[in-house]
């Protein structure tokens, strides 16, 4: 998929996405052994968007799993049509169970989830595990299998190993402890905010319309909020956000009244805002 890590940067950045050193080297990495990259860090940093902007480079299709607390095997691997298995055994009632139960375990009623859809076919896919740590434990034992040997056992039509190996991003917000096994069968990449100059290039790339200066200081007042003691520090998703903000608005400067009235783009808690509000000194900036 990609020559050099000077590839992927140049790559990904023909999509929009920034990528520092480590992060292209992480990727070329991961497409040169095949092995799946575990990025970890805050929210709104990257993470789901560095998987969207791989399948997008190498024109695959993005395949995501989103992780929540109580997904099941049913929604990740896969699970029987049973209203359309029940159809068929109701229209074979003249035939013998033998036959009917070959038939209704077939292909035809096999509804595939993420992770065996990520396995089958030969066209490139980009798999995304997304906020991995928000799965129950179980579901890792799942992931272990995919990832470690790339195929899928279902018990009715045997094991099922992928032709084509997709490329493979899970994220976590580090909320809870991700197994060893699970680490040990990845690549780890930390993503966490970027420097002044690389966010302000995100910002100018994303939101092109917004001045120089004006993006520069907005980049330095979220680097201002960002070393306050808050409940939730702004992320790059965020930046973005309050940059469009400007730019709706027709900002020119970046003042004290503006940002006041702005706050609850970047900020999502009242205590956080009355904290900013009181401790930011613009001046300084």
């Amino acid at each position: 998929m990609f020559t050099s890590v000077d590839d992927v940067r140049d790559r990904l950045a023909g999509t929009g996405y920034l990528a520092s050193p480590s992060v292209a080297t992480a990727v070329f990495l991961a497409a040169r052994l095949g092995k799946p990259l575990l990025v970890e860090g805050p929210a709104g940093v990257g993470k789901t968007e560095l998987a969207k902007a791989v399948a997008r480079v190498g024109g695959a299709r993005l395949v995501r799993l989103q992780c929540y607390e109580g997904v099941d095997e049913s929604r990740a691997l896969y699970e029987w049509n049973h209203a359309k298995q029940l159809l068929r055994i109701s229209a074979g009632r003249d035939e013998s169970w033998d036959e009917t139960r070959t038939d209704i375990f077939g292909e035809e009623f096999l509804l595939a989830r993420p992770l065996l859809t990520a396995i089958r076919g030969d066209d490139p896919k980009v798999l995304l595990v997304d906020e991995t740590d928000k799965a129950d434990i179980e579901v890792e034992g799942l992931l272990l299998e995919v990832l470690g040997d790339f195929q899928v056992t279902v018990p009715e039509l045997g094991t099922i190993t992928a032709t084509r190996r997709p490329f493979v991003v899970l994220t976590s917000n580090a909320s809870r402890e991700l197994s060893e096994a699970l680490r040990r069968r990845c690549l780890f990449l930390h993503l966490d905010f970027p420097d002044e100059e690389l966010e302000r290039r995100i910002v100018r790339t994303r939101v092109p319309g917004l001045d120089e200066t004006l993006a520069a200081a907005l980049v330095r007042v979220v680097g201002a909020l960002r070393a306050m003691d808050l409940r939730k520090a702004p992320s790059v998703a965020e930046t973005i956000d309050w940059a469009r903000t400007l730019l709706a608005l027709g900002a020119g400067t970046l003042d004290e009244v503006l940002v006041r009235d702005t706050l609850g783009v970047v900020l999502k808690h009242q205590e956080d805002v009355v904290r900013a509000t009181a401790r930011l000194d613009l001046d300084a900036l």
